[in-house]
């Protein structure tokens, strides 16, 4: 393994940022830190990076204590920080070279370019660029001392769907080369797809760990059916209904859990035709249960951004 953190704890005043947590990353993995804004995942991973000092606990990186050895730990590891800090005033090419001069080891910035699809943007000045090409910049930067484990912390934050598909490309491509990812992310879809572990974290704990399948599976063997009214339908309502185990309302959306989805619907519709004070059923659609539902089971509430 190349990250272990024990018991780790880092406080601001009343604030528990990080609130003993403890965890492992394996060599090879993409490992998703997932959890709202607020949750801690910043923190956590400036701790690992040696930015931040935490308050007790242990973290090891590479087999190294972060507390002691954290000059030896930078130059083996890649950061893409939350809010990068980019020379507006140099081209592409000519930051990177920069960032490479910092480092004991590096690869070609033309190499650079190719895994985040920068090419023909080497001479563009960086102020100039758009913001998922610098967030594209960014990760670059992370990877140009081709380090052991590289740190992308919200790496998608602000980007348009196009984007931000487009980094997750890169980011999958850095797995089929065997790197290790430590991924901070509040995006459901993001983590599900890109990270084979994950740990889920709220108000500085962790609440859950592993793969996304095996969270999915450990919290549902339902399905979800989620459907909008004017009015909430009152829970006991709904958990009469044949096959329904639980259900959640937020912000005029219903999801509902049913292990018999045809009885479910065919009572749930019998009832709001005999009882016109919730309205139609709009936006009616099933589904499989997701991370955001594991989420949402586990805190009663859904992550916002």
């Amino acid at each position: 393994m190349v990250i272990q953190v024990e018991n780790l704890v880092k406080t601001y005043g009343q604030i528990r940022a990080v609130d003993g947590i403890t965890f492992q990353v394996n060599r090879g993995d993409i490992f998703g830190m997932l959890g709202p804004n607020g949750a801690g995942k910043t923190t956590t991973v400036e701790i690992l990076e040696g930015l931040r000092v935490a308050d007790s606990g242990k973290a090891a990186v590479l087999g190294m204590d972060i507390t002691k050895a954290a000059a030896k730990i930078k130059q083996q590891i890649g950061i893409q920080l939350q809010a990068p800090a980019l020379l507006p005033l140099l081209n592409v090419e000519e930051l990177l070279k920069t960032f490479a001069s910092f480092y004991h080891k590096s690869i070609p910035v033309t190499r650079a370019l190719e895994l985040v699809g920068l090419q023909e943007s080497r001479k563009v000045v960086v102020k100039n660029l758009s913001g998922g090409q610098q967030q594209r910049l960014s990760v670059a930067m992370a990877l140009i001392n081709d380090p052991e484990i590289t740190f992308l912390d919200e790496p998608t934050t602000g980007l348009d769907p196009q984007a931000r598909r487009a980094l997750w490309t890169v980011i999958e491509g850095m797995r089929d080369q065997g790197k290790t990812v430590f991924l901070t992310t509040h995006y459901m879809e993001e983590a599900q797809r890109l990270c084979n572990r994950l740990v889920i974290i709220d108000h500085g704990k962790i609440i859950a760990q592993g793969s996304p399948a095996e969270l999915i599976r450990q919290n549902f063997t339902e399905k979800a059916i989620e459907f909008e009214t004017v009015t909430p339908i009152p829970e006991a309502t709904l958990k009469s209904l044949p096959g329904v185990t639980r259900s959640a309302v937020e912000d005029g959306s219903t999801v509902i859990y049913s292990n018999k989805v045809t009885a479910t619907i065919a009572a749930l519709l019998d009832f709001t035709e005999k009882d016109r004070t919730y309205g139609e059923l709009a936006n009616l659609h099933i589904r499989e249960a997701t991370l955001e539902d594991v989420f949402l089971k586990l805190t009663g509430r859904k992550i916002r951004e």
